[in-house]
């Protein structure tokens, strides 16, 4: 199945001077919104508690709404409120911001104080999760490591199936898509937690499988007309896997967005990132990766014939 045919000769080359103009503005306006904003980070990285409970039959007429305030009551006005399932099923997520680790009996007060509010006998927790704020630093620092070493892993991969020449543009399309994929996190605030990180991962494999389709295509298109016309054999590379990249991501939308639209909040966060990440993704492929190829392949070139002269 083709959406387009691999005979079209769109010039994407000579386009990248402003995409890269582009790229450079959204990096450094991502970096910025990150250092003076920061994330809302998740309770799984500053420490908290959850609580998931069922209301009984007595509270069926009970919402998210309803919760809040209850919450609010007992000095938890921040709480976060998700419900699970369907409606009759009155099943509720209650997150809060602080842990357990100094107070054992957190979450009892807590479905104390709910039952006495809603105005039934008892509430009980189908399950409690607490988190300190030593351990939601220690995962902190085990993401960022994660990226740093998923992106170390790939730079060695790509050096070693192509060639040092490759690698480096395949890395910086990489970290252009997690930095304005975090970006945009920071500037609308969406809670960042262990979910968001997972998509920023799983961003970086779908980023790689792109690029590596088009090197691979480049390489062999290099190895039939040669480095003379590089501009053109990378233009003729793109536009023959063009409808292979769009396929492969109008594809993955379509289940990224059943997940977003009808997967329920709980793995909003995730299937967001996702979404945010295989667009960007597909655009870094074409315009940044591909572009930073012909960069380096033209500046070894000239160094090269400088050594040789």
């Amino acid at each position: 199945m083709q959406l387009i045919s691999s005979n079209t000769n769109i010039d994407f080359v000579s386009k990248t001077r402003f995409f890269a103009i582009v790229s450079i503005l959204a990096v450094v306006a991502a970096i910025f919104l990150i250092a003076t904003r920061g994330f809302n980070l998740g309770i799984e990285f500053v420490g908290g508690t959850t609580i998931q409970i069922k209301l009984p039959e007595a509270l069926a007429s009970a919402d998210e709404g309803t919760l809040r305030g209850a919450m609010a009551a007992l000095g938890y006005g921040s709480a976060e409120i998700v419900r699970f399932g369907a409606l009759e099923e009155q099943e509720f997520q209650i997150r809060i911001r602080e842990s357990q680790e100094n107070n054992k009996d957190l979450s009892v007060e807590i479905l104390n104080g709910l039952a006495e509010n809603l105005g039934v006998d008892a509430l009980q927790a189908q399950k409690v999760e607490s988190i300190g704020p030593r351990v939601g630093k220690e995962l902190q620092r085990d993401g960022l490591a994660a990226v740093g070493w998923a992106c170390l892993a790939i730079l060695l991969y790509v050096w070693i199936r192509f060639d040092r020449r490759y690698a480096p543009g395949a890395v910086a399309a990489l970290l252009h898509d997690v930095t304005i994929t975090a970006g945009i996190f920071s500037l609308l605030q969406i809670e960042f937690n262990m979910q968001a990180l997972a998509a920023l991962l799983v961003v970086i494999g779908y980023s790689l499988n792109d690029t590596i389709v088009i090197y691979d295509r480049i390489r062999e298109n290099v190895e039939l007309r040669g480095k003379v016309q590089l501009a053109d054999v990378v233009n003729q590379s793109i536009n023959q896997t063009l409808s292979r990249t769009l396929l492969t991501s109008i594809t993955t939308l379509i289940v990224v967005f059943a997940l977003l639209f009808l997967g329920g909040p709980v793995i909003r966060n995730f299937s967001l990132a996702l979404s945010i990440g295989v667009v960007i993704g597909t655009y870094s492929t074409i315009f940044v990766a591909s572009a930073l190829l012909i960069s380096l392949e033209r500046y070894f070139a000239e160094r090269d014939a400088a050594a040789a002269g």
